[in-house]
């Protein structure tokens, strides 16, 4: 059997995707291999592959638990052996899945990097042959990357003490080129093939808007519109999670949660009503997500601003793993900066780092800078991108443009006349409430309330005078001073107030647009969408029956393509994307039938 056959025979593809075909030969030739691919660009077939073709075990390091039980019981279904040892199996499994790694059962082991300094287990890895170790998430080594995590900085040394040194492949869907580097250090990666497919997902449409602070009707208005579909909203906090949560119960929508202040026990089954399709919605801390493995994820929604424009990325990258066509919005408001600042300090002393500061403000310019948001992430990992990706908010949003010179010279001017009086610079909220005339204490005690700038905007709402400022920062006429969070006049500002320089402000018409990749994927796969009801119907029954995630069954772009060519034999049913012999044995005669009966019946 080669490449190709595996390739067939077990994932039912007729090709492999772009950086994939490279990795596995690098693989196969003994060579080590780094595959830097987008969420749902095929990742794991760059190892999964490699496995079934070299003798022995292929040893898999995984940093959750969910993710090894999807990865393995999408293997199973396919049938190719795998296992995991991990925390959440009994002694009786454990025990099972070693009996079973001695006989030679097994393909592909699954284990969390914690695994490794397990005295036994490595007694046992040493008495195997593990032709290849793959490390999933590699970006965990990096103490650049989001998601360090100190135990990945063993396996290096893991891998030295085995009997014969396998390949080691790396893989992840976040990295920018300081992390890749990292990872090719840390995990002594030798002679690599190195692979950037790229990191865009073309299929996610992206999306920024500032609800101010009417941010749940905002919600409850996204959610509406997406009645039916599966997705998973994303809050800073565990106590967010839990309001939103309560809201959308109130409002009839399916919904559970998840955060670390639930007990292990409810956090795992909140998280099977969601991958097995019991319930529809996810409301969740961070604490839900990397590699989660569910692929009719239809939308993302942050409730509140990521800490760092990676995080967001991979978290928003749990939709549309399948290829189809989704949506990742973010609710912005400026309280998310102060949140995310005060996430950052826990556990720290003093102030967050220079380094974590530097993503966090990155994050920020993302939720506030104009121009493409797609191009503003590529640009973040160095990737290069037309102007225009015509498939996020900001280039298919409808704009008008103002002239804000006289705002700008009013909140340039409380700026300075703030420093002159105090001393020191203050922050926004607080140049917010002396232009607009707010009597809080301080303001009087500072005696603030005297200035000549005091109450110029008292009839504008606070929302526009943050976009006023939102608008100067972006131009450069102020900044916000990282370390005091304290708003100061840019380069720029004394042209504006001395130098008769205008200020324009481009403001978007607030409306959802219709995501392009939506458009064309309708123009690309014509399914007959009764057809595709009636394929997911029995998708679910198959899936109660067997107590899997549907999913596992079958994609919801395996059923797409089923419902576009309709097979009426079983060779025409091989040829659907992602059925291969085996699930073809194990299901073609049941959708064959149900595909059969809805023809009859029209």
């Amino acid at each position: 059997m080669d490449k190709y056959s595996v390739l067939k025979q077990y994932f039912g593809h007729d090709a492999f995707r772009p950086g994939q075909e490279s990795l596995v030969d690098a693989a196969l030739s003994g060579r080590d291999v780094l595959g830097i691919m987008p969420t749902g660009g095929g990742k794991s077939l760059c190892y999964q592959v490699p496995a079934l073709l070299l003798p022995g075990v292929t040893l898999v390091i995984s940093p959750l638990i969910s993710l090894m039980k999807d990865q393995v019981a999408a293997l199973e279904a396919a049938g190719i052996s795998a296992a995991f040892l991990n925390s959440s199996q009994d002694l009786e499994e454990s025990r099972r899945v070693w009996s079973v790694l001695r006989r030679g059962g097994c393909r592909l082991l699954y284990v969390a990097p914690e695994r490794l300094e397990n005295q036994r287990f490595q007694e046992l890895m040493g008495s195997l042959d593990i032709p290849l170790v793959a490390v999933d998430e590699a970006h965990c080594i990096s103490q650049w990357g989001q998601d360090f995590r100190p135990s990945y900085l063993r396996i290096a040394a893991f891998v030295a003490s085995l009997p014969r040194r396998p390949v080691l492949a790396a893989f992840t869907a976040t990295a920018t080129a300081r992390v890749q580097g990292d990872i090719a250090v840390r995990l002594g990666l030798e002679n690599p093939e190195r692979v950037v497919t790229g990191f865009d997902r073309p299929n996610l449409f992206f999306d920024v808007q500032r609800p101010g602070r009417k941010k749940l009707p905002a919600l409850l208005a996204l959610l509406d519109q997406r009645r039916g579909k599966s997705g998973v909203i994303y809050c800073a906090t565990r106590s967010a999670v839990e309001r939103v949560c309560q809201e959308l119960e109130v409002h009839g929508f399916s919904v559970t949660r998840y955060h670390a202040g639930l007990s292990e026990e409810e956090r795992r089954s909140n998280q099977d009503g969601f991958q097995f399709d019991r319930r529809q919605i996810m409301v969740a801390t961070n604490a839900f997500g990397m590699g989660i493995d569910k692929s009719n994820v239809s939308f993302v929604i942050h409730y509140n601003m990521p800490k760092n424009l990676e995080s967001y990325y991979q978290e928003a990258g749990r939709a549309g793993r399948d290829g189809e066509a989704a949506d990742c919005i973010l609710l912005y408001s400026d309280g998310d900066v102060a949140t995310a600042r005060a996430l950052l300090s826990r556990g720290q002393e003093g102030q967050p780092d220079s380094l974590e500061m530097g993503r966090l403000r990155t994050m920020v310019d993302y939720c506030k800078g104009g121009g493409c948001l797609r191009g503003r992430i590529l640009d973040y990992f160095g990737q290069s991108h037309p102007e225009r990706c015509e498939n996020c908010g900001s280039c298919r949003g409808v704009y008008t443009e103002s002239d804000i010179t006289v705002p700008a010279q009013m909140i340039l001017s409380c700026i300075k006349r703030v420093r002159d009086r105090l001393g020191y610079y203050v922050g926004a909220a607080l140049i917010v409430q002396i232009l607009r005339g707010g009597g809080s204490r301080r303001i009087k005690e500072l005696g603030l309330d005297q200035l000549s700038t005091y109450g110029l905007m008292r009839e504008v709402p606070q929302e526009r005078v943050r976009a006023y400022l939102d608008c100067l920062e972006a131009q450069g006429y102020v900044y916000t001073d990282p370390e005091h969070a304290t708003l100061r006049p840019g380069g720029q500002a004394g042209a504006v107030l001395f130098h008769g320089e205008r200020v324009a402000m481009v403001t978007r018409v607030e409306q959802e647009p219709a995501p392009a990749a939506r458009q064309k994927l309708a123009a690309s796969l014509p399914a007959d969408e009764g057809l595709l009801a009636v394929l997911k119907a029995e998708r679910t029954r198959l899936a109660r029956r067997e107590d899997v995630p549907p999913y596992i069954i079958f994609s919801n772009a395996a059923l797409t393509d089923m419902a576009a060519k309709a097979p009426k034999t079983m060779e025409e049913f091989l040829e659907v994307s992602g059925v291969g012999q085996v699930k073809a044995q194990r299901y073609g005669a049941e959708f064959l039938a149900v595909i059969a009966g809805y023809w009859q019946k029209k």
